[in-house]
């Protein structure tokens, strides 16, 4: 049981306070609700560039990174297409160095055009080498835009081209911070030997007085059901033949998700899980094959992909792959099967709970879909899953017709 306190300031800054004493090191996690589809179609990867811009210099501290580490401290950031998520791990007894760095960038960065030019170079530096100078490195930007028409996740957080990188100008970066980066639209998590009092008392000191902001009116448009089969092929200079399905699956917060999660582990969460015994150990039809699911906060994907083995067809794949899914689909799971997944995800789920690290993000996202409090239930959510609901999940997810497919031809 993971046991916390919390409090919102006036300006709307939701704060959670996890007391774990046995370690040293405190765990300090700021959220922001606004992520890659939050974004505009014509203007896509502002809200990963702003995680690099956040680390130019703010109005009343030009470097973020000096005085963090004379006080002993580390940090990074992620950005997805939900959420930009920053966090610092420090010694306790400098904790108030990561309330005076984070409740000043918040308030306001000090940008500039030489700083933001910067910036975008570096981005459109990692857009190339992740993305098109890397052997299946646009299969996201490919398998995205054919598997969403409408939604926002169409693009990955990177972006959905270089242009709009290079177009952004300084005036629309400074108003996508006012809109989106605000106590209001934040939720901090303090995680480690540390008094609630304490940290109220810092929190109040430092974030207290940023005046809550205006945040964006979210207007995502849902995506339209699936209704037809979708392929689109391409020849890259590509290691071997490699294909990519996509299946639209639900929402985060939707009863099958728990369902939705433990089929990709069925199918493929380790050497004995189905695809690979199956697909690859036993037809050697694929080198590697792997099934996850993206699990966005809105309807998101179910994946699967795989490297052909030399020699196989693509109709030989995809004939292996589609039954494997029917079988899902017409047979209810063994029940030693399925306790096997629930009690690996538990075992993680412990594991992960180990690193103060982790649990304070955990409670920042777990807020952000409603309640902090779920942390404390992923596990019995797991274990509540029946073979019947397994089966449901799987009727409903994988219709050939919401099955939209990308295939690699090799070159070589």
């Amino acid at each position: 049981m993971i046991e916390f306190d919390k409090f919102i300031l006036d300006n709307g800054l939701r704060v959670i306070v996890h007391k774990d004493s046995t370690t040293p090191i405190v765990s300090f996690n700021i959220l922001y609700d606004v992520g890659a589809r939050d974004e505009k179609s014509d203007k896509t990867g502002f809200a990963h560039l702003f995680e690099h811009l956040m680390f130019e210099g703010s109005k009343n501290i030009p470097n973020y990174d000096t005085p963090l580490q004379k006080a002993g401290g580390e940090n990074n950031a992620f950005t997805n297409n939900d959420i930009t998520n920053y966090y610092i791990t420090i010694p306790k007894e400098n904790i108030e160095t990561a309330f005076w760095l984070e409740s000043d960038r918040m308030l306001e960065l000090a940008l500039t055009q030489e700083k933001l030019d910067i910036q975008k170079n570096v981005v459109i530096e990692e857009f190339k080498q992740r993305y098109i100078n890397q052997p299946y490195g646009d299969w996201n930007l490919l398998l995205r835009k054919l598997a969403y028409k409408k939604h926002s996740y169409q693009w990955p957080t990177i972006g959905k081209e270089i242009s709009h990188i290079e177009q952004a100008t300084l005036k629309e970066v400074n108003e996508f911070f006012f809109k989106h980066y605000a106590p209001n639209n934040a939720i901090l998590v303090i995680a480690g030997d540390v008094d609630t009092k304490q940290i109220k008392s810092l929190t109040e000191k430092w974030f207290g007085d940023i005046p809550a902001r205006d945040i964006a009116k979210r207007n995502i448009i849902t995506e339209p059901i699936q209704t037809e089969y979708r392929k689109m092929e391409v020849e890259r200079d590509v290691p071997v033949d490699t294909l990519y399905q996509a299946y639209h699956m639900c929402d985060r917060k939707s009863d099958d998700y728990y369902a939705t999660d433990l089929i990709s582990d069925i199918l493929s969460n380790g050497k004995s899980a189905r695809l690979n015994q199956r697909l690859v150990k036993e037809q050697k039809l694929f080198s590697q094959i792997n099934a996850y699911i993206t699990g966005d906060i809105d309807p998101g994907l179910f994946i699967v992909t795989g490297n052909l083995s030399k020699g196989v067809t693509f109709k030989q794949a995809q004939e292996a792959v589609r039954a494997e899914l029917n079988s899902m689909m017409n047979e209810k799971v063994d029940e030693r099967e399925l306790k096997k997944v629930q009690n690996k995800v538990e075992a993680n789920l412990v594991y992960s709970e180990i690193n103060v690290l982790n649990k304070a993000m955990s409670l920042a996202y777990f807020e952000l879909l409603g309640n902090a409090n779920m942390i404390n239930k992923e596990t019995q959510e797991y274990q509540q899953v029946t073979a019947e609901q397994i089966q449901k999940a799987a009727k409903s997810l994988f219709l050939e017709e919401n099955c939209s497919e990308l295939i690699y031809h090799s070159k070589q």
